[in-house]
């Protein structure tokens, strides 16, 4: 899985750009300094990413951004891949008034696109780390609730489960000690790859100004500083989105990667 390999170095890296980012101060700003292009284009060894419109270094709001996006979009899958498996194992293994009250709710969450639904919280709550953190994961965790239930319905009525009811083992031991290693590797594929969607819709927030507020660098204020100055100064605008990129990238191909490892029934074969 030369896919899931590459993808795994690009999360790596990134994490490892996060974690250096705590020993460089991405704030640090030279007037004297300022606009100097990346290194290769004129620009200079000490600031090989360049710097922006106030002297502060690229490279060092990038690595700072790292940890940001990785942290928010961590969390929060966390967070919903957590709420939505255990109401999605309790949704579908009891099917009545509670199943349809969840199911009602997650419907209506759905009406709302992610970022439409996010705005509107941050209107009321403000910003800041632990908000958008809530106000994503609130909506996310309907999409592991619809996963886990669909799965848990088309596992109750199997043999194996059949087997543990008549051993009388409780309904509490059987979705966690049967069920769940059987739909586990589900949960584990969708969170990497939307680990990725929550890093956008942050970035999308900050671009906004809406996300996590200065002098806090993030990707998506970066790319929102720097495009005024397309013209004259590219790189402000262009190396935050190729850093959105290449991470969203290695998460894609790092959650193909798990997908293919993880569920035993991809690459079975039937001999005629």
């Amino acid at each position: 899985m030369p896919g899931a390999f590459v993808g795994a170095l690009v999360v790596l890296l990134y994490i490892g750009m996060g974690a250096a980012s705590f020993v460089v101060d991405p704030n640090q700003s030279s007037l004297a300094q300022r606009l100097i292009p990346p290194l290769g284009l004129g620009g200079s060894s000490a600031h090989w990413l360049g710097t922006d419109s106030l002297g502060r270094d690229v490279a060092a709001r990038v690595m700072a951004g790292a940890r940001v996006s990785l942290a928010i979009g961590a969390l929060t899958v966390t967070l919903a891949a957590l709420l939505g498996t255990c109401l999605g194992l309790l949704a579908g293994w009891r099917t009545n008034w509670i199943d349809s009250l969840l199911s009602r709710s997650a419907d209506f969450l759905l009406a709302f696109p992610m970022l439409i639904f996010a705005i509107g919280v941050m209107t009321v709550a403000g910003s800041g780390f632990w908000v958008i953190v809530l106000a994503l994961g609130f909506q996310l965790w309907v999409e592991f609730y619809r996963l886990v239930r669909g799965e848990v319905l088309a596992q109750r009525n199997l043999d194996y489960v059949d087997a543990a009811r008549a051993m009388g083992r409780s309904s509490h031991a059987i979705l966690l000690d049967e069920i769940l290693p059987n739909i586990v590797h589900s949960v584990i594929v969708v969170a990497t790859v939307r680990i990725g969607y929550v890093i956008i819709m942050e970035a999308s927030l900050s671009f906004l100004g809406l996300g996590i507020q200065p002098p806090t660098p993030t990707w998506g204020s970066m790319i929102a500083d720097g495009r005024g100055l397309m013209l004259t100064a590219w790189w402000l605008a262009t190396i935050p989105g190729v850093a959105i990129l290449g991470l969203v990238m290695g998460l894609n191909l790092l959650g193909e990667g798990l997908r293919q490892a993880l569920d035993p029934r991809h690459g079975r074969s039937f001999d005629a």
